[in-house]
């Protein structure tokens, strides 16, 4: 019987334990930041989804946390980033690929 509580109860708290470190970041299990976007004067609040992702598909440049576009621009592609690590102005391997939208709507001050 002992054993079948404590199995109860494993089953009821060990959820909590995994899901603390999410709650801690506001729900959201990766780092969370801010993106400046230049077109519209706009801050956006953001957080890493994938981290990092393959060199596959188009990406949007990310230089010192700055974008030209944002939501409802064209050229937005939805937070698929690319950091231009090696600073020779291509993509390619060497680079940071990854994956961080851009929650709305945005502000005037970070």
């Amino acid at each position: 019987m002992i054993s079948k509580i404590a199995l109860l109860l494993l089953l009821v708290i060990a959820p909590l334990f995994i899901a603390a470190p999410a709650s801690a970041q506001g729900g959201r299990a990766g780092p969370t930041g801010t993106i400046y976007v230049s077109s519209q004067g706009l801050y956006y609040d953001t957080f890493a989804t994938a981290d990092p992702l393959p060199m596959k598909g188009p990406f949007q440049l990310l230089e010192n946390d700055v974008t030209e576009f944002g939501p409802g621009d064209p050229g937005y592609l939805g937070g698929r980033w690319w950091v231009d690590v090696n600073d020779d102005g291509i993509q390619n391997e060497g680079d940071h690929f990854f994956l961080c939208p851009l929650l709305g709507p945005g502000r005037p001050t970070p």
